[in-house]
């Protein structure tokens, strides 16, 4: 039997009326992650990279799986041992993996992510659906990119569907919430920014060949249902398409990230 400083699991098991329990499931609401600067990584691969990046404040697990992940639980700064029911509370998924942690919220200044000279750089402007949100930091992650930009009215990134669609990648990049002029600042530190656009001038293929994806970038996305808000597109360098060479009438945002971010990891490599 584990323990958990000097009293065994058993006699400290959290219900769903604990008051740490209904403190963290709160964090379920963006108002009450704002006021906190906190949030919640859900399942073992969430917890594991948050725990290496020493943002866990708190690991909540079912006796099972805290045994099971007994690797994780021995890194935590603090273990406590839950009911199947008070984890469910704190989950948002039909199948929780047992474990859930209290996080620091670990976002930058636009400068601070600036000041490490990002060869790339993806911006979300006025995203609003977290699993769309959460893909493109992941696959921003995997080209290489420096930071991603939350900007204007964007989805919180610390929102739990956006946490998990992440898969661990919210700790491995500098996340910064900014305004939509944030596009001025990118332009004055060197950066080109290329808008994505269906009806754009230049297409991803066309830079690519032609040497412009080598320079340093940040590409801007927008959500699937409004594209880059006006202002946005005007600000830009380039506004960039994706070549559709199928019959497809266009591809969804996080498909068109993906191709966009590659193109520039290739060339910049």
């Amino acid at each position: 039997m584990l323990v958990v400083g000097r009293r065994r699991r058993e006699e400290i098991m959290f219900t769903p009326r604990t008051p740490r329990i209904v403190a963290a499931r709160r964090l379920q609401r963006r108002r009450d992650r704002d006021q906190s600067r906190r949030f919640l990584a859900e399942g073992p691969q969430a917890v594991r990279e948050a725990l290496a990046a020493g943002a866990v404040i708190e690991l909540f697990g079912t006796p099972a799986a805290l045994d099971r992940h007994a690797e994780l639980t021995a890194q935590a700064p603090e273990v406590s041992p839950v009911t199947d029911e008070a984890l469910a509370a704190l989950t948002e998924t039909v199948s929780p993996q047992g474990l859930v942690a209290v996080c620091e919220q670990g976002d930058v200044s636009i400068g601070e992510a600036l000041a490490k000279n990002p060869r790339l750089i993806a911006v979300v402007a006025e995203i609003r659906d977290p699993g769309n949100a959460g893909t493109v930091l992941r696959t921003a992650d995997a080209a290489g990119a420096g930071a991603v930009i939350f900007a204007g009215d964007a989805v919180d990134p610390y929102n739990g569907k956006c946490v998990r669609s992440s898969a661990g990648s919210l700790f491995h990049v500098d996340v910064v919430r900014a305004p939509l002029s944030v596009v001025d600042l990118l332009q004055d530190n060197g950066l080109q920014v290329l808008a994505t656009s269906g009806a754009g001038e230049d297409d991803v293929d066309s830079l690519l060949d032609g040497g412009q994806l080598a320079a340093r970038t940040a590409w801007l996305f927008g959500s699937e249902a409004h594209g880059l808000p006006h202002e946005v597109l005007k600000a830009a360098d380039r506004r960039v398409r994706v070549p559709i060479y199928g019959g497809a009438e266009s591809l969804n945002l996080a498909a068109a990230a993906a191709v966009c971010l590659y193109a520039s990891a290739r060339a910049q490599r």
